[in-house]
């Protein structure tokens, strides 16, 4: 498999995606909130790297300069700075697959294992969600095993789609029965699944100079969604929490095209049910805008705090300074999407 299908352009990474937003939303990131450590968020999107992962990245060419250059004492400091208690861990896109299943298994056992070490040198200020060698099924189901029983892992990293190539003929999206194994033991371990979408070929390549990037991102979470959805994930493995990052992608701006809605009875349909029983984190998702309509489809106690930090500073902060400028939600209901819906999600950060 070439890099050039899993490389991402160099300076569109977490600045330059920045650069393409309108007007409208440029204004409501400036400026940055005052640093409040009394916040205690919980941020349940937060990317690190192990020193392995970054040496893999390096050469490819992926523009992902502050993952590759992600620095643990500075992590610290940022999380400080906007009253970020708790970070879960989990690898980012491209994942840790790049067509060699043992090459994919031994770095997801070095990310994992290098996620532990930093939950043990800042005790009560990180978690983890393991990463997966997927689509390598069996190389997972043992890293499940090792990630829950070993190193006692909050939960499991997906990607949103895993691309074909090799023995792994086309891609694969969430719902794919190739994934049947892997959900059987996450629902049997009653597993949170957080989700990070992946951007996949060809659409983030559609537009001139892969100006289609950002927008691959929310279409592939969007895409995986249906997936889950059409295979009945949500009703065949009820005990798998999954957090969709991003507000879902752009699922809940298009609802009817997902057949979400009320029944004759005025309860919700099966679809809308399984929608509303998902987690979403606010990572992307914390202007005004978007805000309206995610709130009013998603209810608030699986609201997450997402910053999407990649080692870039201030990206925790630009999320308070919009979920703190929404007028729709009351004190109560911005301090549980800060850190009470995650207590519920994730009970072990009480102690």
């Amino acid at each position: 498999m070439s890099l050039n299908r899993r490389a991402f352009l160099s300076g569109l990474a977490a600045s330059g995606a920045a650069a393409l937003l309108p007007n409208a939303l440029k204004a409501q990131q400036q400026p940055l909130p005052p640093p409040t450590p009394g916040r205690r968020i919980i941020d349940v999107h937060y990317h690190y790297s192990s020193p392995m992962y970054r040496e893999v990245l390096r050469p490819m060419g992926t523009g992902q300069t502050p993952i590759i250059e992600w620095d643990d004492r500075k992590a610290v400091e940022d999380m400080d700075r906007y009253g970020v208690e708790v970070s879960m861990l989990s690898i980012s896109e491209p994942g840790v697959h790049f067509g060699d299943d043992a090459k994919a298994r031994a770095l997801a056992r070095d990310c994992n294992d290098y996620g532990v070490t930093l939950m043990r040198k800042y005790p009560k200020r990180f978690g983890l969600f393991a990463v997966l060698p997927l689509p390598d099924v069996d190389g997972t189901l043992k890293e499940i095993e090792y990630a829950f029983d070993t190193l006692k892992a909050d939960g499991v990293t997906f990607m949103s789609s895993y691309p074909g190539f090799g023995k792994y003929a086309g891609n694969k999206y969430l719902g794919d029965p190739l994934f049947t194994p892997v959900m059987e033991e996450l629902n049997r371990r009653r597993a949170v699944a957080y989700t990070h979408p992946f951007r996949a070929d060809p659409m983030y390549n559609l537009l001139p100079d892969r100006r289609a990037m950002g927008i691959t991102l929310s279409t592939d979470t969007t895409l995986t969604l249906e997936s889950v959805l059409t295979n009945n994930i949500a009703t065949r493995f009820p005990n798998i929490r999954f957090i969709w990052s991003h507000g879902g992608g752009t699922m809940p701006y298009l609802a009817g095209r997902f057949n979400l809605g009320n029944g004759p009875d005025g309860k919700p349909n099966a679809r809308l049910a399984a929608v509303q029983s998902f987690y979403y984190d606010t990572a992307q998702a914390f202007n005004s805008f978007t805000l309206a309509g995610f709130t009013k489809m998603i209810p608030n106690p699986h609201i997450l705090f997402g910053s999407d930090y990649l080692g870039n500073a201030g990206s925790a902060g630009n999320v308070v300074r919009g979920l703190e400028s929404y007028d729709g939600w009351t004190p109560q209901q911005l301090r549980a999407v800060y850190r009470d819906n995650a207590l519920q999600l994730l009970p072990r950060l009480r102690n």
